[in-house]
């Protein structure tokens, strides 16, 4: 008898299965690719975040580990600021601006607001520009651009100094603390402080009489020299109006005369006006020369 073969194992069929078919296709898809790689780890890591921080003691916790951790970063000695150096400001605005910028030193310099400093600083009538920075070595350095007064405004509520821009500088006690500057009064003088200068420059061959100048119904000067004596400037061309005045003084000492004022709000017409004594002192004279006359 012939020994009876084995049968031969089936043949697998090389084709997939439906299931490893779609499964191949879905990996194939970017989007179910991009999902799958960085969606699902990124869905793992936030649940598990979550459920951490779900707990109110843990949150607690991790804050003050972060704050620690902030506070040793800011503390380290590269970032504490020592001291302030002020630039050119006076003694009595250094002293100003120290006051309204009170800092307990040495402070971190992550715990400075500068732009907020900036603007208390700019908030100072004397200051016209100020400028900080931190450098190196610990140094919060403020550079301050001082307002210069150039005059002294006499107005309604006292005295006080004026820049060359009529910007309030600061109040001032009384006239003698500052003889070296001009006095300025009125209303609405402090808005034409640069017309006044400009007058008081042209006024300078009259500086040993020149009182002051004052702003008249916020339109015009009128220069005032002593022995009160005044020279009524019009609203426009007052510095030439004025030249000419002090031009006939010096060609006829014009201003040495007896005289109140003199007019030249209208350029055309000049009016001279004597004080009473003189203008009594003519009547006489004149009442004399007609008696005679008459005799």
């Amino acid at each position: 008898m012939q020994p009876v073969a084995a049968p031969e194992p089936a043949k697998r069929d090389p084709a997939p299965t439906r299931l490893a078919y779609r499964l191949h296709r879905l990996w194939l898809t970017p989007l179910f690719r991009s999902l799958l790689r960085v969606g699902l780890p990124s869905f793992c890591m936030v649940f598990a975040v979550g459920w951490y921080l779900a707990d109110q003691q843990r949150r607690e916790e991790l804050g003050l580990v972060f704050s620690d951790l902030r506070r040793a970063i800011e503390e380290r000695p590269e970032f504490m600021v020592k001291l302030m150096a002020i630039d050119g400001a006076s003694g009595e605005l250094d002293q100003d601006i120290r006051e309204i910028v009170p800092l307990d030193f040495p402070v971190s310099s992550f715990d400075l607001e500068l732009e907020e400093m900036r603007r208390a600083i700019l908030g100072l009538d004397a200051v016209a520009g100020a400028g900080l920075q931190i450098r190196p070595g610990g140094i919060l350095q403020v550079s301050i651009q001082e307002r210069i007064p150039t005059v002294i405004w006499r107005s309604r509520d006292g005295l006080e100094l004026l820049d060359g821009e009529g910007h309030r500088v600061a109040p001032l006690g009384a006239r003698t603390d500052r003889p070296d500057l001009p006095l300025i009064a009125g209303d609405g003088a402090d808005a034409q402080v640069a017309e006044a200068l400009a007058l008081i420059e042209a006024a300078r061959p009259l500086a040993g009489r020149l009182r002051g100048l004052v702003r008249m119904g916020e339109r015009r000067w009128d220069v005032v020299l002593d022995r009160d004596q005044r020279i009524l400037l019009p609203e426009r061309g007052a510095v030439e109006a004025l030249e000419r005045v002090i031009a006939l003084d010096q060609a006829e000492d014009m201003l040495e005369r007896d005289l109140m004022a003199v007019d030249m709000r209208n350029a055309d017409r000049p009016t001279l006006r004597m004080s009473p004594e003189a203008v009594e002192e003519l009547r006489r004279v004149k009442t004399l020369e007609t008696g005679a006359i008459k005799g």
